[in-house]
């Protein structure tokens, strides 16, 4: 895909993080995250973690005008609070949205080159460890073989040119979240990633990777299960049907 050519700067950013469980981790992730520019604000959308991670978020809300929270009690996992957050960004004025985990996989100091890239001419930045330069720390091999042939069956079935399609570390302009429809997704688990990564792709939008050092997290246990990402590879058959079948863009 062709670069668009250089775009005007992004004044108002928002770095939005679904979260469960992650009390652990929220308020450092947060305070670095300001600590990038007073044009960053933080969403987090919370599907009311039974370990307060929200009664956190909603603290730090009240002393910090950039903080913000979706504290979700209905229309659970980790797909709906992606899109929620997203639609909740674009209501807020953003010019680009970030998504991230709160694990501190996604490390912060990554999101200025991403934003640079957007404003170069890409609508869409992923947080690669499949580019050069890009790292897989921490975990077992067994797992780093398992996340390669995932990416490889998901480049096969969808046709995407992105190296690490399991990436949820993500910039996107404004104009692609409304180009992909974000408010409209069908996934409700962690599929949503190849879901908008697809319809990104089929709509037409410039994507780039940036290599990044993907970090195993050392807070907190993650919410990712076996059968969760079985899900997600099925959804990967369904979006391959859908867009054969001319009802990508009718699934919600």
């Amino acid at each position: 895909m062709t670069v668009r050519g250089a775009r005007p700067p992004i004044r108002r950013v928002v770095v939005t993080v679904p979260t469960w469980n992650e009390s652990l981790n929220i308020e450092l992730l947060v305070k670095e995250l300001l600590a990038l520019g007073p044009h960053v604000e933080v969403l987090v959308a919370d599907d009311d973690s039974p370990d307060g991670t929200w009664k956190l978020v909603a603290a730090m809300a009240e002393r910090e005008p950039r903080v913000h929270l979706m504290h979700r009690k209905t229309d659970r996992g980790r797909g709906r609070a992606g899109r929620d957050a997203f639609v909740k960004a674009l209501a807020m004025g953003a010019d680009a949205a970030v998504e991230m985990d709160a694990d501190f996989s996604h490390p912060p100091r990554y999101i200025p080159q991403m934003l640079a890239q957007l404003e170069e001419g890409y609508d869409v930045v992923l947080g690669s460890r499949g580019v050069s330069g890009g790292k897989d720390l921490g975990r077992p091999l067994s797992r780093r073989v398992i996340t390669r042939l995932a990416n490889l069956y998901i480049r096969m079935m969808l046709g995407v040119p992105v190296k690490d399609c399991n990436s949820g570390f993500r910039a996107w302009r404004r104009s692609a979240l409304e180009a992909v429809r974000v408010g409209q997704t069908a996934s409700q688990g962690p599929a949503i990633v190849q879901e908008l990564l697809f319809k990104a792709v089929q709509a037409g939008q410039c994507v780039t990777e940036v290599p990044i050092e993907f970090v195993e997290r050392a807070r907190g246990e993650s919410s990712l299960t076996l059968g969760k990402l079985m899900q997600g590879y099925i959804m990967v058959l369904r979006l391959r049907w859908w867009a054969l079948t001319g009802k990508l863009w009718r699934q919600t």
